[in-house]
């Protein structure tokens, strides 16, 4: 089968991922294959191949926003299964037995296997996963559509919840890529009153077009304080702006799997009660939630398809920003 392959993180100018003959991986016991019908293009995909996350294994198949179809199922999975439509995500298995996983809190298991990180991903014709950590899909939505919900969709759910955003009020949202594209549909259903800040212009265009009441860059003060605020931008620098726009008992919710630094800045910022916190993954649950959700809206992910072997172009475009919306590449 055909595949886009990391031999050795690298800078996404130099390509890194090359386009190879691989062996089609054979479901094991508790596990199914799909043909893979589309990936997503992640952030986190990115911070993979150039090596800022650390690389339990190479050679490497990344992606991890899995949509396709089941051809055959190992020992213990039901036949049945065979010819429906699934999707992967980025957690693609946990212990089962440590007090997180037993305490509904999966996404913090010290042995969580990740997707396109431990286990080769849907940059390829065909992926193999764990058939408990699989997902049907809303019937409503195409396979390009689809993909873009299981993790930046995902994540930015969790953010939303972890903010405390899904009970309304006036949510900041800073940066605004795949991910928050997605969360500001869920926020306005959830009755928010949704301020972007981003630097794009483009960017600042969709987000209006998709309901928000202000956009503007993340040095602009609009005139109402927030409640909540998620941050998708991989800046910390943009924890202290939204800390200086927050209300008193406010969130703010770091939602990227890694982050710059984050510059010192005074107390009186965190005083009366404001939190800081970090989303780390997702559980199934939230992955559940957040496609009956995305079916109830029903959302709309806005997507460019590109061929599978334009995976670097694509992650280079993910790194400049050069992107509205979400990446979707198709084998």
């Amino acid at each position: 089968m055909q595949a886009m392959v990391l031999a050795a993180p690298g800078p996404v100018e130099s390509r890194p991922l090359a386009v190879r003959e691989i062996e089609p991986p054979r479901p094991g016991p508790g596990q199914l294959r799909l043909r893979v019908a589309a990936c997503g293009v992640c952030r986190t995909d990115l911070h993979t191949i150039e090596g800022e996350l650390a690389l339990p294994r190479l050679p490497l198949v990344p992606g991890h926003q899995i949509v396709g179809v089941v051809e055959r199922v190992g020992d213990g999975v039901p036949p049945a299964l065979v010819g429906t439509r699934a999707g992967v995500a980025w957690m693609g298995g946990t212990c089962g037995a440590c007090s997180f996983c037993r305490s509904g809190r999966e996404n913090l298991c010290a042995g969580a296997q990740f997707t396109g990180l431990h286990v080769d991903g849907g940059y390829a014709q065909l992926a193999v996963a764990r058939a408990d950590f699989t997902y049907p899909l809303p019937a409503g939505f195409s396979d390009e559509q689809a993909a873009p919900l299981l993790c930046a969709g995902v994540i930015g759910y969790r953010a939303l919840r972890l903010a405390g955003a899904l009970a309304g009020g006036r949510l900041g949202i800073f940066g605004f890529g795949a991910s928050a594209h997605v969360a500001i549909q869920v926020a306005r259903h959830a009755g928010c009153d949704v301020l972007v800040f981003t630097r794009a212009e483009r960017h600042r265009e969709h987000a209006l077009a998709l309901g928000a009441s202000w956009a503007g860059s993340p040095s602009e003060r609009p005139a109402a304080e927030l409640d909540h605020a998620v941050i998708f931008s991989p800046s910390g620098e943009q924890v202290v702006e939204a800390l200086q726009h927050l209300a008193r008992g406010g969130t703010v919710a770091c939602a990227g799997v890694t982050m710059s630094d984050l510059p010192g800045f005074p107390y009186s910022l965190l005083y009366h009660e404001r939190t800081v916190r970090s989303v780390a993954n997702a559980t199934r649950d939230d992955a559940r939630e957040l496609l009956d959700l995305a079916a109830r809206i029903p959302i709309t992910t806005s997507v460019e398809v590109l061929p599978l072997t334009e995976a670097n172009e694509a992650l280079a475009r993910v790194k400049g920003s050069r992107v509205t919306g979400a990446l979707v590449l198709r084998a």
